[in-house]
């Protein structure tokens, strides 16, 4: 079973800092043909979820997702109103698939 990985900050602007200063490099969200045209290729290694203190739709997802077949690395972040584009249900289908890879 992959390990479970969790990262916690107080923004999102802070896991995206850090995520870049580890080579997540590629802004998903502007290559999302590259998640749609190969998504057997990607892997997500890392997700963090935040909720704002002060409201709670205020919320936000980051996933750090690995090209497994280069190695190329990037994020994906998905607010609480981004649920019916064909990404963020890949997105989701990844982190099934992550959990269930023994």
């Amino acid at each position: 079973m992959k390990e479970k990985i969790q990262y916690r900050y107080k923004t999102t602007n802070e896991a995206l800092t850090e995520l870049n200063e580890n080579g997540f490099t590629i802004d998903y969200n502007i290559e999302k043909e590259q998640l749609k045209q190969n998504p057997e290729n990607f892997d997500i290694v890392c997700i963090y979820r935040y909720e704002g203190m002060s409201d709670p739709d205020d919320e936000s997802s980051v996933y750090g997702i690995i090209n497994s077949q280069n190695g190329d690395k990037g994020v994906y972040v998905v607010g609480n109103l981004s649920t019916d584009d064909d990404v963020d249900h890949f997105l989701v289908n990844l982190e099934i698939k992550r959990k269930t890879i023994q």
